[in-house]
């Protein structure tokens, strides 16, 4: 068989072609990853690249905290294209602290006397995205109850709230402000609203705590078809103050407005109680475009959530600011600036 022969310069050009095929191929390689950098540096600048889930805590089911992530998603949504937001119930604020710290929600709501009592060796890397509104501490009783204030609930069944909640942390101190030991002047039972509220109306237990937002529904609900009432407890907000950890600032004198839950007793009446503020609280290491866009959805939802939360509309953009005891997050703060007059 007759072979062709290569011409010699066309030999020598194909030689160095395959030679510097490596070269190219390396060539080509750093341009796509240099692209592939550039693309990640200018789109850090914006939340659009953030497509992985995001969880975030709530709280027990009924509670204020679930209703509020629940209409808060949507504004996530609109605010940071291409998020999913994933709402985890728990049993509140100290459960929420922990799995914001150990990476498994990245956004929750707490309590700042939670957040002023946690202990991890983490706490240092929580932030603060806002101040969002004050929970009001709400003793329950049934209308014809004898208690009239929390010292009464010497040897009677009580509701506590979950271990991890924020309701039983401030249940303790407010139990032991009124000289009770809360082991042992009281049953005990740690339950969530709903739970709480179920076990009230069956006569299991004599009285219940809850802390939250104003209204919360699993209160009215009940206040609906159960006749209750809220026992005073503006008298023990100064020796909540006064508590080692409970932090001076976390807890304030405050009223329950008439009517805030229709049906309640005796009708029309305020209550003076004690309330606590909520912050939004995530990691130093979220990216602060994310951060700045769910600000963004926080402030920009108030009237429309609050429109069924009426504790959201209590955010203020003056206010949410001041987070203590935590300090703001980078993102939180470039919103911040960016909106200031």
């Amino acid at each position: 068989m007759a072979h062709t022969s290569i011409p010699a310069r066309t030999g020598a050009a194909l030689r160095r072609a395959a030679r510097s095929r490596p070269v190219l191929a390396a060539v080509v390689l750093l341009l796509v990853a240099a692209a592939l950098a550039a693309w990640r540096i200018t789109d850090a600048g914006s939340p659009r690249h953030q497509t992985r889930e995001i969880g975030f805590a709530t709280g027990v089911p009924g509670g204020v905290y679930d209703r509020y992530g629940q209409l808060l998603r949507k504004h996530v949504v609109d605010a940071v294209p291409g998020a999913r937001l994933r709402l985890d119930n728990s049993e509140g604020s100290v459960d929420n602290l922990e799995r914001v710290v150990t990476g498994r929600d990245d956004f929750a709501i707490s309590t700042a006397d939670a957040v002023t009592s946690f202990s991890s060796p983490d706490k240092p890397r929580l932030r603060a995205i806002a101040r969002l509104y004050d929970d009001y501490l709400q003793l329950v009783v049934p209308a014809g109850s004898p208690v009239q204030k929390v010292s009464d609930l010497r040897g009677l069944r009580v509701g506590v709230g979950q271990p991890k909640s924020g309701v039983n942390l401030v249940t303790r101190r407010l139990l032991e402000a009124a000289g009770l030991d809360p082991d042992r002047d009281i049953v005990p039972y740690g339950l969530g609203i709903g739970d709480a509220a179920d076990q009230l109306r069956s006569g299991q237990l004599n009285a219940f705590f809850w802390s939250g937002g104003l209204p919360t529904s699993a209160l009215t609900n009940l206040a609906a078809g159960y006749p209750i009432r809220i026992v005073p407890l503006a008298d023990l907000a100064e020796p909540l103050q006064r508590q080692e950890g409970g932090g001076a600032d976390a807890y304030r004198a405050a009223t329950i407005p008439a009517n805030t839950y229709p049906g309640i007793q005796p009708a029309g009446t305020t209550v003076a109680t004690v309330a606590v503020p909520n912050l939004l609280v995530t990691r130093d290491d979220l990216d602060p475009a994310l951060v700045q866009g769910i600000t963004r959805a926080v402030i920009d939802s108030r009237d429309t959530i609050g429109a069924q939360v009426h504790a959201a509309q209590l955010v203020d953009l003056r206010t949410a600011v001041y987070t203590d005891p935590l300090p703001l997050h980078e993102g939180a703060r470039r919103y911040y600036t960016s909106v200031k007059p």
